[in-house]
């Protein structure tokens, strides 16, 4: 099938800490059965959503869809609890944030006054740089390579910021991970940036507003949030979390709503087809709902649970596709 004729896919990943694995665990199933009908014109991602988006970029862009799973792989495997003192620390954080949650008062502490708070940042960020070359992405973006989106916020200026393609660095990705109640926020061009999950969790416009060649014909969501939870959050940890969940959901369903009012504008005639196209939205949702402590927990068991839930639900959704 000829180039011009194939379906543009964009790819948004959710952020939501640890759970991101499955976001890995979908992007390697979606790959690994990658279908020659398809192609990807574009990928974004906040948080660990923007880990992931960053990799399976950048092991398309200069080599294939295996190499893009070889890096996701690597990547999370890097971030497991490994050995015994990580493992010591990984159910200390976990446990601290269940005894929160239960509602045990548990004083709040800054980032910026707890020693070695910035060590689990340089640690994600030697796994980014062990994986991906970041000085390779200004060339790489001079060739027609599919859109690179990471969503931040600047704190400075109160609004969401992306960084796209050649501007996508070490820092800007840790930027869209800075959660600022773990860690300090990211300076960048004398600006400084926290999590994205903020705001645009995953960032959708930029995927949208490019060349009318570039613009997918469908959008694919992999969302982490839950959209609706039955009981009701009673402590402050369960409370902030499902506060952060629907700040996500609801800037997602916003830009969402968008794009399905101009899908009907088109089909009703207000908006001329010569100008305007179509974009399906197409979600794939985690599906299951797991416990707020849990997005802290790297032990190698609960990420490789996830990673394959990922991989579970892009089965399920290409048997949909066909």
């Amino acid at each position: 099938m000829s180039k011009h004729t194939k379906t543009k896919i964009a790819i948004a990943c959710q952020g939501g800490g640890s759970h991101t694995a499955f976001t890995a665990g979908v992007l390697k199933g979606l790959l690994e059965e990658w279908n020659d009908e398809y192609e990807l014109v574009g990928i974004s991602g906040t948080s660990g959503g923007a880990f992931n988006a960053a990799l399976a970029w950048y092991g398309l862009v200069t080599a294939d869809e295996n190499t893009a799973i070889e890096l996701l792989e690597g990547f999370w495997n890097d971030l497991k609890a490994d050995g015994i003192g990580d493992q010591f620390t990984n159910n200390w954080v976990v446990g601290l944030s269940r005894i929160e949650s239960s509602g045990f008062p548990i004083p709040q502490v800054s980032p910026y006054q707890i020693p070695g708070a910035e060590s689990g940042k340089e640690r994600i960020k030697a796994a980014l740089e062990r994986h991906i070359d970041f000085d390779e992405i200004p060339e790489l973006c001079t060739r027609e390579v599919p859109e690179l989106v990471i969503g931040t916020v600047n704190i400075n200026a109160g609004v969401f910021e992306t960084f796209t393609n050649k501007d996508v660095t070490p820092q800007a990705v840790l930027a869209s991970a800075a959660v600022p109640n773990l860690f300090e926020a990211v300076e960048i061009d004398g600006h400084y940036h926290w999590d994205g999950l903020f705001s645009q969790n995953p960032p959708i416009d930029d995927l949208m507003t490019v060349d009318a060649a570039r613009k997918p014909d469908e959008l694919w969501v992999i969302q982490i949030n839950p959209q609706e939870r039955q009981e009701e959050p009673t402590t402050a940890e369960e409370i902030a979390d499902r506060r952060n969940e629907l700040s996500g959901n609801i800037s997602l369903n916003q830009e969402l709503r968008v794009i399905e009012r101009v899908n009907d504008w088109i089909d009703e005639g207000h908006l001329p087809e010569s100008d305007f196209s179509k974009t399906a939205v197409r979600r794939i949702p985690m599906g299951r709902t797991y416990h707020c402590s849990t997005k802290v927990d790297r032990s190698p068991g609960f990420i490789e649970e996830l990673i394959e839930l990922g991989e579970k639900r892009a089965a399920e959704f290409r048997s949909e596709s066909q």
